[in-house]
């Protein structure tokens, strides 16, 4: 279901189990995700956004796949990625670490 290049990639799995109707079944779901921290990430530029950006197309450029902007998001610190886009922002752009 996740593929080589999604954020989730390296979460574990877990199990809880659900009665529903007096009947138990496990469910299977993700772990959490956090941002990762920093560390040993290799800032390339600095970007400052302009009315015409859409974080889908900077991450097509920056790292030519548009799914990858998580990338983007998780470097910024940022978990919505319209607030990434705010106009007249500078962000990091940053050599991905996996």
């Amino acid at each position: 279901m996740i593929g080589p290049g999604s954020r989730y990639t390296s979460l574990e799995t877990a199990t809880i189990d659900v009665t529903v109707d007096g009947q138990t079944r496990p469910i299977r779901y993700l772990r959490r995700r956090f941002i990762p921290p920093e560390t040993g990430a290799v800032t390339l530029m600095r970007h400052t956004i302009t009315q015409a950006d859409r974080i889908d197309n900077l991450a097509a450029v920056f790292f030519t796949d548009p799914l990858q902007f998580w990338r983007l998001c998780d470097t910024n610190g940022v978990l919505d990625p319209d607030e990434l886009i705010a106009l007249g922002r500078s962000i990091s752009i940053v050599l991905p670490l996996r």
